[in-house]
């Protein structure tokens, strides 16, 4: 065993004596030969980074990047104590940096970064190493968007090269940062400051008929709430109520805190700073039938509607008597109900009186294009020809939502059909599309969203964002216990129909994009069947050319008017088959 031991020991000396022969053999000449070889790599090294640089072809593939940089890497493993290998490693750094600017991805910013650090922690006395450690901190600060982590970097300038000609670009730096920085922090206390901000309650608007009414509360911002309805208390003179609190608000300085309405059904609505962040809205009730709640966005209000409840003989007494009314021209009578008119019609159950609603107008322009071709114009031409055509070939009334180009509220406009106690309403609109390839028509009624675009085009024409009307769509639901959204889609398909049948009439290429559903804004609230026609694409060059024809108009409008007529009498035919 002892035998064994010495023999080992003795190998071990062999080979130590052997080592340090070998190192006694490197000599000066060695060492300027292997510097010699070091500086011939380094130039083959650099003469393809060069070339790599003048090409834009080359430098749109990764592979010739990596070939460039892998020359540089042999000198760095292969010659570590050569001088060019602390700058085969701030080569390769810069070689990955600029590769970044192509490629988009943050693991070459971190080789970067990494060479970068190999340079200043192994070769700490070289002359590049101040500039390696301030490459790392521009690297944070103009490409990694992370100005903390850049002071950092920058500082470590200062602590590590104190007398390193870096160190005054580096304090430049370091002053600019701590103004970000300062500034950034600040930002931080104000978002979390504006957290605790109260929304401010602006406004209270309403608008009344004797069965209906819209009350408005305009905010400055999105606030929760909730709202509950109160019996009546005779013993404190108390009438019914409805209240809203409106969490984390506060009242506006020139609100006006009672509004009388004195309508019927409400008997005033009043505001007040219920407590520190909760502002209550109350609604003092004579008598009501049903309500229903529902936000808009865009900007943020909070819509409530309220109906009475109608009375048993108000349908007998519709057409009772014989009726003057308003029209273009001036005051006419409705002849009496002859043969011609449906039983249907003669006992008021059918279509009298129609709102046709031309999209947008005043500071809201719709869809445009240069040279003046906006929405608000065009569909405002059309109503009108719609208009004069309903009156001429279905013997109804029909009522403009605006007769000129002012700026209408989307609430408002609903608000307005159910104030003329409309039978219809169809809101009249002009697509657009990134693709000017894109052509057709379609017909909405309100419902839940069931394609991509129909949400696209339910924000656009909401002037919202798509996340609102995700959110909107989640609230639907208790939005439309009273709407007919079966008579919508019905008059919906009948016009959708009407229009293609009567366009493919006079002009080719004619696309139907067919009936969709979608939770647009002007519809909410409605309570007759109602609609939304996207009569063409203004960005597509046939059909904006058709929708700046008069001709085209008239044509689209008696498509409009068939599909209308059709409707009238599916309701004719479902009467006399009831």
């Amino acid at each position: 065993m002892m035998k064994i031991r010495l023999n080992h020991i003795c190998s071990s000396l062999v080979l130590i004596i052997i080592f340090m022969a070998l190192c006694f053999m490197i000599t000066p000449e060695a060492l300027g030969k292997t510097a010699s070889e070091a500086k011939t790599l380094i130039k083959q090294a650099d003469q393809c980074r060069k070339s790599l640089y003048e090409s834009k072809e080359k430098k749109r593939y990764r592979h010739n990047w990596l070939r460039c940089i892998r020359r540089y890497h042999h000198i760095y493993v292969h010659y570590p104590k050569s001088d060019k290998a602390a700058w085969s490693l701030y080569r390769s750094a810069q070689m990955f940096t600029k590769l970044y600017r192509y490629s988009g991805k943050q693991g070459d910013l971190d080789e970067a970064i990494k060479h970068y650090e190999k340079l200043v922690k192994e070769y700490k006395d070289h002359r590049l190493a101040d500039d390696s450690q301030y490459k790392i901190g521009e690297i944070y600060y103009s490409l990694k968007n992370d100005p903390t982590q850049a002071y950092v970097e920058f500082l470590k300038v200062e602590v590590k090269f104190p007398s390193g000609d870096m160190r005054p670009k580096a304090r430049t730096m370091l002053d600019k940062l701590a103004v970000i920085i300062g500034n950034k922090d600040k930002k931080k206390r104000e978002d979390a400051s504006s957290q605790n901000k109260l929304t401010t309650v602006k406004n209270i608007r309403h608008w009344s008929t004797p069965n209906y009414t819209r009350v408005v509360v305009d905010l400055e911002g999105p606030v929760k709430y909730v709202s509950h309805l109160l019996k009546e208390d005779p013993r404190r003179k108390k009438p019914r109520r409805l209240y809203m609190d409106l969490q984390r608000a506060h009242l506006g300085s020139d609100i006006e805190s009672s509004i009388t309405i004195k309508d019927g059904l409400l008997q005033r609505a009043r505001a007040g700073q219920y407590n520190q962040d909760t502002v209550r809205v109350v609604l003092d009730i004579n008598s009501i039938g049903s309500y229903k709640i529902f936000p808009m966005h865009s900007p943020f209000r909070i819509v409530m509607d309220f109906r009475g409840t109608e009375r048993k003989d108000d349908k007998d007494k519709r057409l009772s008597k014989v009726k003057k009314r308003p029209t273009r021209k001036g005051i006419r009578k409705v002849k009496k109900p002859d043969k011609t008119v449906s039983l249907a019609r003669q006992l008021g159950l059918g279509v009298k009186r129609i709102v046709i609603d031309p999209g947008h107008g005043g500071k809201d322009p719709g869809c445009y294009l240069r040279g003046g071709i906006k929405e608000k114009n065009i569909v405002l031409s059309l109503a009108k020809t719609l208009s004069r055509k309903i009156e001429e070939r279905l013997n109804c009334e029909a009522i403009l939502t605006r007769r000129k180009d002012v700026f209408l509220s989307l609430e408002k406009r609903t608000a307005f059909a159910n104030m003329k106690k409309a039978d219809l309403f169809i809101s009249l609109h002009i697509n657009a599309h990134r693709q000017k390839s894109i052509h057709g028509l379609e017909t909405y009624f309100l419902n839940m969203a069931t394609d991509k675009r129909a949400v696209m085009v339910a924000a656009r024409e909401n002037a919202t964002s798509e996340k609102n009307i995700s959110d909107l769509q989640t609230i639907l639901n208790d939005l439309m216990l009273n709407t007919k959204i079966s008579e919508s889609s019905r008059l919906a398909h009948q016009v959708q129909k009407g229009m293609i049948y009567r366009i493919r009439k006079q002009h080719k290429k004619v696309k139907s994009l067919g009936v969709k559903q979608a939770p647009f804004y002007v519809l909410i609230g409605a309570e007759m069947p109602a609609i939304l026609v996207e009569t063409g694409f203004i960005t597509n060059p046939t059909e904006r050319k058709r929708l700046l024809s008069q001709k085209y108009l008239e044509n689209l409008a008696n498509g409009i008017v068939g599909g209308i007529d059709s409707y009238i009498k599916s309701i004719d035919a479902a009467y006399k088959g009831g």
